[in-house]
């Protein structure tokens, strides 16, 4: 009796001192990456990659961009398909073992539920580090020796580990209640889809106190929007910390429900209730709905009554705005820095004031300026000038496109009321010329388009021989 009771103790120990979720943990890694699914993914993402680091170097508009927003950019990929192919991976991690009915054997080992969870929910997670380090040496590239480059990689790893948890989870919480493969794929795929979707709306449909509630409450959005800043217009951490408060959430919601619900994993995926059903199907159309609200706002506003311009109406302000610049001649790609001087020629003080750049194409044929594309801050807040008192401010253009342009600033008034205006007062211009240069040399760029894809190659070659050399000899 004794001895029946010893074996039946024994049989319920895990063998060996490790955790059962590492042993999980191992065993989904191992099948991952040397079966070959996760190197694959990586692969067509590397020439991807490689193919949009090649077109920006090779074209002529493109390769002018500055530095800091190509950087950007191609951390938004980064981020955008690590978050795919974790999706993807966790998506197959449960209803992928009832598919291949090898979900019962899994769950009579002598472990908890929750142990098993959390080993596939670290498997299915390793390929997001794999993604940002195959970007690296691309955004080295793209940063021409900039500075961006020492921040693009700390501020996307932390951002990228931050929502990548949250996707994990939430593939496996699908791939959990989820009977195959096909409806786990489906159902994330669509919620991936609408998460991504707020992002790509034009800049109207984004600004608005509703426009900036759903950019910040969209853990994706959010994080792109904190990288743009931080990268692009050189904001720092104190402005934007909020934005990064919706993928914390996401993910540690995420989490929660993964872990709280993992002591109920069974044979058979969950079949929801008709309560359950009925809030699935509401929450669906709703975001539906939501999704087809935004995409129908239109750019124009409700219609603003008409007000007479008429020289009684418009008082001038007494304000002087001066350059330290006249003109300049530059290469593409390269920019200038000038100071504006803002005085108050009155005794009195001044109403809040607001400077503003704008750049004008003096070529008819041209391309139409956008000023946000040429500098990383555009406009510049004055609270008030005491009488006879002066503000300095510094300004920065880069030189995006070759040609004629004139450089000018705008002050205006902050007007009394809502049923007053001011009137803006202009500043001399700077005659811009900007001559044709490509910094990047699409030569440079193409032993990283070819070589990434062609290591990656190599790498999954030496896994698939390992693999059948591990099956011929018969190795557990």
């Amino acid at each position: 009796m004794n001895n029946n009771k010893n074996v039946k103790e024994a049989r319920l120990q895990p063998r060996g001192t490790a955790p059962t979720w590492w042993l999980v943990f191992l065993r989904e890694l191992a099948e991952l990456w040397m079966g070959g699914k996760a190197p694959i993914l990586l692969l067509i993402y590397s020439i991807l990659l490689g193919i949009i680091t090649y077109v920006m170097a090779s074209n002529s508009e493109l390769s002018l961009i500055p530095p800091q927003e190509m950087v950007y950019e191609l951390l938004k990929t980064a981020i955008a398909v690590g978050l795919f192919i974790c999706l993807v991976i966790s998506s197959d991690s449960i209803s992928g073992e009832r598919e291949r009915s090898t979900l019962e054997g899994l769950l009579l080992t002598p472990t908890s539920r929750r142990q098993i969870i959390v080993g596939k929910f670290l498997a299915a997670m390793s390929p997001w580090p794999l993604a940002l380090a195959i970007t690296v040496p691309y955004m080295k590239v793209l940063s021409q020796g900039n500075e961006v480059f020492g921040q693009a990689v700390p501020w996307g790893a932390i951002v990228g580990s931050l929502l990548a948890p949250g996707f994990t989870g939430l593939g496996m919480l699908v791939s959990f209640w989820s009977n195959t493969n096909k409806s786990s794929f489906f159902v994330s795929l669509g919620i991936y889809v609408v998460f991504l979707i707020p992002t790509q709306l034009p800049g109207h449909a984004q600004s608005g106190a509703m426009g900036q509630l759903l950019q910040q409450s969209n853990p994706v959005a959010a994080a792109y929007h904190f990288l743009s800043k931080m990268l692009v217009n050189n904001r720092t951490l104190d402005e934007f910390k909020s934005w990064l408060i919706a993928p914390a959430l996401f993910s540690g919601l995420i989490l929660g429900l993964l872990f709280w619900s993992a002591s109920s994993l069974r044979l058979e995926g969950g079949k929801a209730s008709k309560l359950r059903s009925s809030l699935g199907r509401l929450l669906g159309l709703s975001m539906v709905a939501g999704i087809m609200v935004i995409l129908s706002t239109s750019p124009a506003r409700a219609q603003q009554q008409g007000v007479e311009e008429t020289a009684s109406t418009m008082q001038q302000q007494p304000l002087a705005i001066t350059i330290d610049m006249e003109y300049k001649n530059v290469r593409a790609g390269e920019h200038i820095l000038y100071n504006t001087l803002v005085t108050n020629k009155t005794a009195e003080a001044s109403a809040p004031l607001c400077v503003a750049m704008n750049i004008i194409n003096l070529n008819a044929a041209g391309d139409i300026v956008d000023p946000e594309d040429w500098s990383p801050q555009r406009t510049q807040y004055i609270e008030s000038l005491a009488a006879g008192q002066s503000a300095h401010l510094s300004w920065r253009v880069n030189a995006i496109l070759d040609g004629d342009y004139l450089v000018y600033m705008v002050v205006i008034p902050e007007p009394a009321g809502p049923d007053a205006t001011s009137q803006p007062i202009a500043s001399p211009g700077i005659h811009l010329t900007v001559e044709k240069y490509t910094k990047l040399n699409p030569g440079g760029v193409l032993p990283f388009a070819i070589g990434g894809p062609v290591v990656l190659i190599v790498g999954i070659v030496i896994l698939y021989r390992l693999r059948r050399k591990k099956i011929d000899t018969g190795g557990a």
